[in-house]
């Protein structure tokens, strides 16, 4: 009997929090992975290394390739060599309040970074389906509950370099008949976290300020309104995108409402400490327009997909206080965890 040949997977941010959480579940189906990584004078691949360190994979079907979302002519001579089933889209400069800094490059890459894959994938002809990572930034001042039929309302570069992603995404199927989907994500979290996002950062103060190594955290707004869910979780939502017999769009959610105010309470008690004791506020921290409230309603995703999520914002809270406090005891290794269950 001959050995079937595994589906090809591309997954652009590799090296992020869903890039590696992608991975772990792609290569668990049986895929061979593709990760696109920009070239760089230091390693940047913590949160995939564990998989090249797996005794249990003694033929690695995880293959990293340098390449960058400016750069169109190398995507289309990687497309054209990998020839992939599915392509995932998860590459941007996702950091708010940063792109009110550097919109330039925020649009660069986070908007015209996603017309160079789909051209790659029009021009060459390829028989792929194409996963565009959208955000729930795209709402912005739109009063919430927000779905699939929610109009529009940016409030950041970010925001608007993801709108026009969804949007060219969309008329690339439309026009073209691209198997092509946008995943409208709200946000989710995990130990795998960017230290800079306001839950990680969070909750390694609450690890440090615990082993006597901080003894404040400086806070912007602790009043926005955030539905945050489970990175591990919203992966397979991606996945289970591509494996419907339609491309679409879908919002994926948990539809529960909480302030940062709430996280900070939630992760500081879970280590036995109050919060007030600790937090200050800083105005650097605010944004130039802010986004009260993102509450996701994912009945789509859950009807269509099937897909439902188990991990809420105080289990959550939970799993990342505890990693990054086991993190600590281990001498400070950046990113500790496993995927859990409910």
């Amino acid at each position: 009997m001959t050995e079937t040949t595994p589906r090809k997977a591309i997954i652009t941010g590799i090296t992020g929090q869903d890039g590696s959480y992608l991975a772990e579940l792609l290569l668990g189906k049986g895929y061979e992975v593709h990760g696109l990584i920009r070239r760089s004078s230091t390693f940047n691949t913590d949160r995939i290394d564990h998989i090249y360190q797996d005794p249990h994979v003694p033929h690695p079907r995880l293959f990293l390739h340098y390449s960058d979302l400016t750069d169109g002519s190398r995507l289309v001579t990687l497309l054209n060599e990998i020839q992939p089933h599915e392509v995932y889209n998860l590459a941007a400069q996702s950091h708010v309040r940063v792109s009110f800094d550097e919109p330039e490059y925020t649009g660069d890459v986070t908007g015209l970074g996603t017309i160079r894959l789909l051209e790659a994938i029009r021009a060459l002809g390829l028989d792929t389906r194409f996963y565009q990572a959208s955000s729930s930034e795209m709402f912005g001042a739109t009063p919430p509950p927000q779905d699939e039929n929610t109009p529009f309302y940016p409030r950041s570069p970010y925001g608007v370099a993801k709108l026009y992603s969804y949007w060219i995404t969309r008329n690339y199927r439309e026009a073209y008949g691209i198997f092509a989907s946008n995943g409208v994500l709200f946000n989710h979290e995990s130990p795998r976290r960017g230290d800079t996002f306001v839950t990680r950062k969070i909750t390694r103060a609450v690890a440090r300020i615990a082993a006597g190594q901080q003894t404040e955290l400086f806070m912007g707004n602790l009043d926005s309104v955030r539905d945050w869910g489970y990175a591990p979780e919203y992966v397979e939502a991606m996945w289970l995108m591509l494996q419907h017999d339609t491309p679409g769009d879908f919002v994926v959610a948990t539809n529960t409402a909480f302030t940062v105010k709430d996280f900070l309470q939630l992760s500081f008690e879970h280590a036995g400490l109050e919060w007030e004791k600790y937090v200050r506020f800083d105005e650097r921290y605010l944004r130039p327009t802010e986004v009260d409230s993102l509450i996701g309603d994912a009945s789509k995703a859950r009807d269509v997909l099937g897909w439902t999520p188990t991990i809420l914002t105080p289990r959550l809270a939970q799993i990342m206080v505890d990693a990054d406090i086991k993190a600590l005891e281990l001498g400070g290794i950046r990113y500790v965890d496993s995927v859990q269950t409910q």
